[in-house]
């Protein structure tokens, strides 16, 4: 036999390493620089910063300067006085009972909105359907245009200049969109995974607590986070609906540093700066969890 006829060899290749498929060619992906992306970031870094930087600014600085020289420059003789002014001037009671309004409102919203988004998704009859669309409705309805309506029932409720009155508001109009973005992360729970606890013998109230709860943990954290805000920076509502010091919150407390014949502008965005620190903390934590239950929204 000649050396022309002897088959030839199979091609290896190297252990690990799948060969290349047939027809189908390697790419090679490079990551290319974007000059106007990079320039848009900037300048949006810049919109968001420079605002908090002067209000940091005119915080640390005397009434008497306030409103002298250029706001972006910084304190030439910085000072404390006006954070001492806000922390002697009631501003403990107002944070707490913004934290109480917070925490309700997340209670509420949470014990209502989890199993709600839980019927409407693993419920597939008409009625089912029909009432999760009807309850989105509320989120093209505008708090200012039910607030009439919600004043004389909070009044015939004798609820008026409560904390009650501020946090059932505010829970009830931040339910549609927690429903919303709680749908939207049930679906992405596999369908596998019930028909596995079903077999098991699991109950729907089990199925809640034991699978759909521990999978939806980015929802839930972003529904914790929105209906925070949501109270935390409320103002038609404790406005309306409440008249003295007691329930007030912090939104109203900035009313303190204005009077009939000036602002007392430091100390006000000194209040701004204090009441700030809490919540951007909690979104600090949870901005992940935000984000991700953000991009579930819609479902599959």
């Amino acid at each position: 036999m000649s050396h022309d006829t002897l088959p030839r060899p199979a091609r290896t290749h190297e252990p690990g390493r799948e060969p290349p498929a047939p027809g189908r060619r390697r790419r090679h992906w490079t990551r290319r620089a974007n000059p106007v992306a990079g320039l848009g970031s900037v300048v949006w870094l810049a919109i968001v910063v420079i605002p908090v930087y002067a209000m940091l600014s005119a915080s640390l600085t005397g009434q008497d300067k306030a409103l002298t020289g250029n706001p972006l420059k910084p304190p030439t003789s910085p000072t404390l006085d006006n954070y001492n002014t806000v922390l002697h001037t009631g501003f403990g009671h107002l944070l707490g009972n913004t934290v109480i309004v917070a925490v309700a409102v997340v209670g509420i919203v949470l014990v209502l909105c989890v199993p709600l988004a839980y019927v409407a998704v693993r419920t597939r009859d008409r009625w089912s359907t029909t009432a999760f669309r009807l309850f989105l409705l509320g989120v093209a309805i505008p708090a200012q245009a039910v607030v009439v309506p919600l004043y004389l029932l909070i009044a015939q409720l004798d609820l008026y200049d409560t904390l009650l009155a501020v946090i059932l508001p505010t829970a009830a109009f931040a339910m549609p969109v927690s429903v919303l973005v709680l749908v939207g992360t049930l679906r992405d729970v596999s369908e596998d995974l019930y028909e596995a606890m079903a077999l098991d013998g699991a109950s729907p109230l089990r199925m809640l607590f034991q699978l759909t709860i521990p999978l939806a943990k980015g929802g839930i954290s972003t529904v914790v986070i929105y209906a925070a805000l949501q109270a935390w920076n409320g103002f038609l509502f404790p406005l309306i609906f409440t008249q003295s010091d007691g329930p007030r919150v912090l939104t109203l407390g900035l009313f303190n540093y204005v009077s009939q014949f000036g602002v007392n502008i430091p100390a006000l965005l000194a209040s701004v700066v204090l009441s700030g620190i809490p919540i951007f903390t909690v979104y600090l934590v949870a901005r992940r969890a935000l984000v991700g239950g953000l991009m579930g929204v819609g479902g599959k």
